[in-house]
């Protein structure tokens, strides 16, 4: 099942195993129970204690291994084959199961193992979906940890039946104790914060006890790494704080225009990211969304104040805004309603729930050709939806879309209705701009790739300036309308929103920032404190 080069890279791993690991197979005669028993036993042979049981009667979910350290009693699950992305959850499992310290701060881990509720979690993935794992993983550092956590990881094309029954038209799909728990990217902060109903409190009075920054960067993406990155090296106090570290770039999977990186992706970018500002001691503040900034005018002890939605505030001397761009929404009646149960904007993760069918994609950019394209291969069919009268992606794009049997190509088209039996999509309906004519389309899935929007909702009761499109105000040292205040990114008006460019705005804007800083006096506070 593994290959020579993979055994002897997972042996060295298995070689940290300080406890002995069962894996409990339930098996049954399909092609995946035959490789999932393949793939325990080349396991099993390269570490003495890891062994192997076979007991057929222990889940009706089948095939399935179990994951289990006998003297803590406790069990992570992986439903179907778990290769792909998930084979690193797999290796992370058998490691904590087996005893290798658990990377997570002990304060966490206490949290987690004061967990005093049994939750059964089930989690429905893709193996092609790049923001499963850390959900799965997340979940299975919980279940190695407590007991009273149990996992199970599912893979969504092997159990269609069960995937069928339960309406699930998006992964991640979280189930625990039979109840939706959430779908899409969660982090383990996030998930803590729903199971321990005390967590956000504590963590707001936490917050509020925090000395002021220097610099405070809003938002984690690569404009925030770099502006994080480029202050810390001043040797000024930083802070980023962010409702996730990544960003948009999370959820792109091929990076081929990232100077001196012939290609990559999203998530390892962004795990190199946050391994760069954590090197330089740069406290990170995750599962917290801003709410409003207030100028150190106005505030009364002479910082700026960023308020949090958990009624937390901090304070800083200057800051950075890089909360980016999302996704933007089509609009129009029943989007909503049909929101991961048909409608979705990740076609890598959500793609393999729709093989066979026919689907569409909303966008002739190159988000929305890629999507068609990367869809091509696992749907039977891919209509293009574009509003105006000529594709805007790359030509060699637009070729190879054009060259795909199975992708079709409309321009000139209005989406006006996503179509459902109140379950999930069943179809659109458009109009031909040219004709006035409206259409409609059978269909399982909807993808939208109709460009972003500047995530700055949180600033418009502040005196930050914005753009009609909602976009922050900038000059060309990245400084906003509002004294101490700078912003960098998708967030702001400068054009070209590239990766690159966020990474090189970030770090322009935090040379403003600590610019602005040797210029402006110390807040009487902290001097007398010094």
């Amino acid at each position: 099942m593994l290959d020579q080069a993979m055994k002897q890279q997972l042996q060295s791993y298995l070689s940290n195993l300080k406890s002995d690991v069962q894996l409990r197979l339930s098996l049954d005669d399909s092609e995946t129970g035959s490789k999932l028993a393949a793939l325990a036993a080349d396991i099993a042979s390269l570490s003495q204690r890891i062994s192997v049981v076979r007991d057929d009667s222990h889940s009706e979910r089948k095939p399935l291994m179990l994951v289990e350290n006998l003297e803590k009693g406790t069990a992570i699950g992986f439903a179907g084959l778990p290769m792909g992305h998930e084979f690193t959850s797999l290796v992370l499992a058998l490691l904590h199961s087996g005893g290798h310290p658990i990377k997570l701060e002990p304060e966490t881990i206490e949290q987690i193992a004061a967990l005093d509720a049994e939750l059964q979690v089930e989690i429905f993935i893709s193996l092609s979906c790049q923001n499963c794992p850390e959900v799965v993983q997340a979940f299975n550092m919980m279940a190695a940890i407590n007991p009273l956590v149990s996992v199970t990881m599912i893979d969504g094309a092997a159990f269609q039946d069960e995937v069928k029954s339960r309406d699930i038209l998006a992964v991640p799909s979280v189930f625990v104790n039979g109840e939706l728990f959430g779908q899409g990217r969660m982090s383990l902060a996030e998930i803590l914060g729903k199971v321990d109903s005390g967590a956000a409190e504590k963590q707001a009075v936490k917050l509020n006890q925090q000395a002021p920054f220097e610099v405070l960067v809003v938002g984690g993406g690569p404009a925030g790494s770099s502006a994080a990155i480029y202050a810390a090296r001043k040797g000024v106090r930083t802070g980023v704080v962010a409702d996730r570290f990544g960003g948009q770039v999370q959820y792109t999977m091929a990076i081929e225009n990232f100077i001196s990186v012939k290609a990559t992706t999203g998530p390892k970018l962004v795990a190199s990211l946050e391994e760069h500002v954590k090197d330089y001691g740069v406290e990170i503040i995750t599962e917290q969304r801003a709410a409003n900034i207030v100028g150190a005018e106005e505030s009364g002890d002479g910082y700026i104040h960023v308020e949090l939605e958990s009624g937390a505030v901090l304070r800083a001397r200057s800051v950075i805004t890089s909360t980016g761009a999302r996704w933007r929404e089509m609009k129009v009646p029943g989007e909503q309603e049909y929101r991961n149960k048909g409608v979705a904007y990740c076609p890598h993760c959500d793609g393999p729930l729709f093989k066979g069918k026919r689907t569409a994609v909303i966008g002739g950019g190159n988000s929305g050709i890629e999507a068609a394209i990367d869809l091509a291969g696992i749907v039977e069919h891919v209509t293009v939806l574009e509003f105006a009268d000529t594709l805007r992606a790359d030509q060699v794009l637009i070729d190879k879309a054009n060259a795909t049997a199975n992708i079709e190509i409309i321009t000139l088209a209005q989406t006006t209705r996503v179509l459902g039996d109140g379950t999930r999509v069943t179809g659109l309906e458009y109009k031909d701009r040219s004709s006035g004519e409206l259409h409609q389309l059978a269909l399982a899935g909807i993808f939208v790739q109709i460009g972003l929007v500047p995530n700055s909702e949180w600033l418009k009761q502040s005196k930050v300036a914005l753009s009609e499109r909602g976009e922050i105000e900038v000059d060309a040292h990245g400084a906003t309308s509002l004294a101490g205040v700078f912003a960098a990114g998708d967030v702001t008006t400068v054009p070209y929103k590239q990766i690159i460019i966020a990474m090189g705005e970030g770090a322009k804007a935090s040379l403003g920032a600590f610019d602005y800083l040797i210029r402006t006096p110390v807040p009487a506070e902290q001097t007398e404190a010094a």
